[in-house]
C-alpha cells in the first residue's frame, strides 16, 4: 500500500516590521475608544458646572476642612491635658475670631489709607507716561489725522432731520440712586458675615467630631478589609499632607510678612505693616501673589518717592524676599513629600481661579494635594498622581 503524500503547510512566520529608513515617521498603533473619551469629557464638564454653580456651598466646606486640619493638632494637644474637645474647640475658635477682629480693627485706618493711595498713584503714573510720550511721532500724527477725519465727517453729516409724522424718541439714563448702592453693599456684607459664621460653626463641629466621620466612612466603604485599609491610608495621607502644607504655609507667610514689613520700614515706606500683611497673605498664592504685591508696592513707592530708583528698590525688595522664600525656604521645609508638579500647580490655578476667582487661587494648591493623595492610593489613578508629583 502506497502512503499518501500529505502536504504540510509551512509554519506561519511572525509578521515582520517593515524596514524603517532614516527620516521616516514612526507610527504607533493606539486604539482610541471614542465612547470612553466622550463620556470622560461630558463628566468633566458636568463636574466643572457643578463646582461653579455650587461654589457658595462648596467653598465654605473646603475652608472649614482646611481650618479643621490647621487647628486639629492644637485641639489634640489640649485634649491630652484632660481638656474636653467641646471646650477647647470653642475657646480656640473664639480666640482666633477675636484676634482676627482686633487686628483688622487696629489696622483699618492704614488699610483705608493704602486703598486711597492706589488710584492716586495710578493717575500720577499715567501722567508721567503721557509726559514721556508727548513728543511727535508717526503714531501720534496718524491719531490726530483720524480724529480730524472723524470730526469732518460728523460736521458734514450733521443731525438728521426728523421726518414728518415721526416722533423723535430720546433715551435718558436713569439717575444715580445712592440708596441702591448702599443696599447692595449692605447685602454683600451680610452675606459675607453669614458665610463666615457658617464656616466657623462647621469647623467647630468637625473639631468636636474629630475621627467620627472617618470611622463611619471606613465602616460603609465596603465589606472587604482591603478597601477599608486603602480608605484609611487615603484619609491619613490627605490629612498628613494638608496639615504639613498648612503649617509650612503659615510659617513661611509669617516670615515673608515680617521681613517685608521690616524692609519697607527701613526704606521709609508708609504703612509698612499693611504691606507686610498683604505680602504674607498673598504669598499663599503661587506665582500671582508675589506679582500682585510687587505691582502694588511699585505704584505706592512711585507715589511717595516720585523716582524710578526708589520705586524699583521698594518693588525689588518684595520680589527678592518672596523669590528667596519660594526657592529656598519652602522646598527645604516641604521636602519631596507632598511635592507637586509646577505645571499641575499652574494649571490648577488657572482652572480654579476661573471657577471661583480669588477663592480659587487660594484653595487651588490644597485641593490639588488632596487629589494627588487619592490618585497615589488608587491603582487606576496612579499615572495621574505620578504626573502631579514633583
Amino acid at each position: 500500500m502506497n502512503a499518501e503524500m500529505v502536504e504540510v503547510p509551512p509554519a506561519e512566520q511572525p509578521e515582520q516590521a517593515p524596514h524603517l529608513r532614516r527620516g521616516d515617521p514612526v507610527r504607533v498603533h493606539m486604539p482610541v475608544d471614542v465612547r470612553s473619551i466622550s463620556l470622560t469629557i461630558i463628566a468633566g464638564a458636568v463636574v466643572l458646572a457643578v463646582l461653579q454653580l455650587a461654589q457658595s456651598v462648596i467653598i465654605p466646606l473646603i475652608v472649614a476642612a482646611l481650618l479643621f486640619y490647621a487647628l486639629d493638632p492644637l485641639i489634640d494637644w489640649l485634649q491630652r491635658w484632660r481638656i474636653p474637645r467641646t471646650l477647647s474647640a470653642a475657646v480656640v475658635l473664639l480666640l482666633a475670631v477675636g484676634g482676627i477682629g482686633a487686628s483688622a480693627y487696629s489696622l483699618s485706618d492704614d488699610a483705608i489709607a493704602v486703598v486711597q493711595q492706589l488710584p492716586v498713584s495710578v493717575r500720577k503714573l499715567r501722567d508721567e507716561i503721557r509726559k514721556a510720550g508727548s513728543g511727535t511721532s508717526a503714531i501720534s500724527d496718524m491719531q490726530r489725522t483720524a480724529q480730524a477725519l472723524d470730526q469732518a465727517a460728523a460736521d458734514v453729516s450733521g443731525p438728521s432731520a426728523t421726518p414728518k409724522g415721526v416722533m423723535r424718541v430720546q433715551i435718558e439714563e436713569p439717575t444715580l440712586r445712592t440708596s441702591s448702592y448702599l443696599w447692595a453693599g449692605s447685602v454683600g456684607v451680610l452675606t459675607l458675615a453669614g458665610q463666615t459664621l457658617m464656616v466657623f460653626l462647621l469647623t467647630y463641629f468637625l473639631l468636636v467630631a474629630n475621627d467620627a466621620f472617618k470611622r463611619k466612612l471606613v465602616k460603609h466603604v465596603g465589606d472587604s478589609l482591603t478597601k477599608k485599609r486603602i480608605t484609611v491610608q487615603i484619609l491619613d495621607a490627605i490629612g498628613v499632607q494638608i496639615e504639613r502644607f498648612l503649617l509650612v504655609q503659615i510659617f513661611t507667610s509669617a516670615i515673608v510678612g515680617v521681613v517685608t514689613a521690616a524692609a519697607l520700614w527701613a526704606l521709609g515706606l508708609q504703612q509698612p505693616i499693611i504691606w507686610g500683611l498683604a505680602a504674607g497673605v498673598l504669598n499663599s498664592i503661587p506665582y500671582f501673589g508675589p506679582i500682585i504685591v510687587t505691582i502694588g508696592l511699585a505704584l505706592v513707592g512711585f507715589l511717595q518717592y516720585g523716582t524710578i530708583q526708589m520705586t524699583a528698590a521698594v518693588a525689588g525688595v518684595a520680589l527678592v524676599i518672596t523669590t528667596l522664600e519660594g526657592w529656598l525656604l519652602t522646598p527645604l521645609l516641604m521636602g519631596r513629600a507632598g511635592g507637586l508638579n509646577q505645571v499641575g500647580i499652574f494649571v490648577s490655578l488657572l482652572v480654579f481661579s476661573w471657577l471661583w476667582n480669588i477663592w480659587g487661587m487660594l484653595l487651588a494648591v490644597p485641593i490639588l494635594m488632596a487629589i494627588k493623595a487619592v490618585c497615589d492610593h488608587v491603582e487606576e489613578l496612579q499615572p495621574i498622581g505620578d504626573f502631579l508629583g514633583d
